[in-house]
Order: C-alpha cells, then sequence, then structure tokens
C-alpha cells in the first residue's frame, strides 16, 4: 500500500506532484495492466471531481475496457466513435467541457458532464487512451489536459511494454 500526500495547492504542483508519484509507482514494473491499474488509482485519489478514471486499451481495431476507478463501464467502444473513439482515431487529446453537446457521444455514466481523453501513442503506434469523466460541466481545463498528456508521455513506454 502506498501513501502519497497530496498537494492542494495550484494545478501545476498537484500535476508535478502527481507525475512524480507515478513516476516512482510505475518505474520498474514491466507489466502494463499493473501500470495501468496504478495510474487509474493515482489520478482517482489525486483529482478532485471524478466519477470516472481510466483506460480503453486498443485491440484489434476497437477500444476495450481497461484498468479503472469508477462505476462499471462500457466494455468496447469502436474507433471514431463518442470522445474516446474519436480521440484514438484522430490521436488527438479531447477536452469535452458538456458531453451533450459531443456528437456521437456515448454515455456510460449518465452523471457524466464533462471528459478529458488523452490518446496513449507510443513510436507511432495506439496503444488506447486515458479517460477522465466529471460529473461537473467544463471540470477539465487546457492546464488539466497538459497535466495529463505529460502523465500519458511518462506511462507510454511502461504500458507499451
Amino acid at each position: 500500500m502506498f501513501d502519497f500526500a497530496i498537494n492542494t495547492g495550484s494545478k501545476t504542483e498537484l500535476y508535478r506532484d502527481l507525475h512524480a508519484a507515478l513516476d516512482a509507482l510505475t518505474a520498474d514494473e514491466p507489466d502494463p495492466i499493473a501500470n495501468m491499474a496504478n495510474t487509474a488509482a493515482l489520478i482517482w485519489e489525486y483529482l478532485p471531481d471524478l466519477n470516472w478514471a481510466g483506460f480503453y486499451r486498443a485491440i484489434d481495431g476497437e477500444l476495450v475496457l481497461g484498468p479503472f476507478q469508477g462505476k462499471a463501464a462500457c466494455i468496447r467502444i469502436a474507433m471514431g466513435k463518442g470522445v474516446c473513439g474519436t480521440a484514438a482515431q484522430t490521436r488527438e487529446t479531447q477536452l469535452v467541457e458538456d458531453v451533450f453537446a459531443f456528437p456521437g457521444h456515448i454515455a456510460c455514466d449518465a452523471a457524466s458532464r464533462s471528459e478529458l481523453v488523452v490518446p496513449i501513442v507510443h513510436h507511432g503506434q495506439l496503444f488506447g487512451v486515458l479517460d477522465l469523466d466529471s460529473p461537473s460541466a467544463a471540470r477539465f481545463d487546457a492546464e488539466d489536459a497538459a497535466g495529463c498528456e505529460a502523465l500519458v508521455a511518462l506511462i507510454a513506454s511502461r504500458i507499451a511494454r
């Protein structure tokens, strides 16, 4: 069991501390599922106002549910469908202030109002997406996107093993 001190200061400090904790926790672990599970757990612990945090893995041309924190979720998502599928297909971060305004949004949890999805790409290959949902509209901003992109950059090689 690990107990990390969570910084309640600025978002910049929070993401810096989360990055350091994630680096320490995943650096020597070769198993990608274990690294995804601990990443989801740390994000869930560090970031406030989430109702889901986890991964979808790119397998055989679709996204398949991976380790997560939160309620049971959609198991498979087609590439290009919903926020996750769009992030995977475009390989671009999707920052959605209001999921109900996103064309083709897939409502795995009706309580979700905003979403941040970061594609996981390593050496040009898509491995999946990191997906964060919040019950609050406009919960995520550019600083959250940059912070999560830095987390994905750190763990991409650790889940592509």
